[in-house]
């Protein structure tokens, strides 16, 4: 399938519910664990990609690069090299990236405030 571009004039490219919206896409971006973990890790700090896979534990190497790429494609982040041996990059959020960490931030206190009624819930469920 093939994403809408955006032009700005039609509300199909920001309909969720629409199977070729380029906001569905962007929500399918950044609404995976790894990247939500990413953007929390981020928050205010730059970190440098070993920082990072260590502050997002079990990430892959893999799976941290991936995202990365996909959080500064979509413009949440942003990577710099600096020219020294061994190669140093760092990673940090950008204004957009901040402002959805606002957003992450709810989502991690809802499932700190709820965690114990999920858990109690699958219990019954898989009972």
């Amino acid at each position: 399938m093939v994403t809408k571009q955006f032009n700005g004039s039609s509300g199909d490219d920001v309909d969720l519910r629409r199977a070729d919206s380029l906001a569905r896409e962007i929500f399918s971006d950044v609404a995976n664990k790894w990247a939500l973990l990413i953007i929390e890790a981020l928050g205010e700090r730059t970190l440098r990609f070993s920082e990072l896979r260590n502050e997002v534990e079990g990430i892959s190497h893999k799976m941290l690069t991936q995202n990365l790429r996909m959080l500064e494609r979509n413009g949440l982040a942003e990577r710099k090299a600096h020219p020294t041996v061994p190669p140093r990059v760092e990673y940090t959020l950008t204004e957009p990236g901040r402002a959805l960490r606002g957003t992450v931030d709810l989502i991690c206190g809802w499932t700190h405030r709820y965690l114990g009624h999920i858990e109690g819930a699958r219990r019954r469920f898989d009972t």
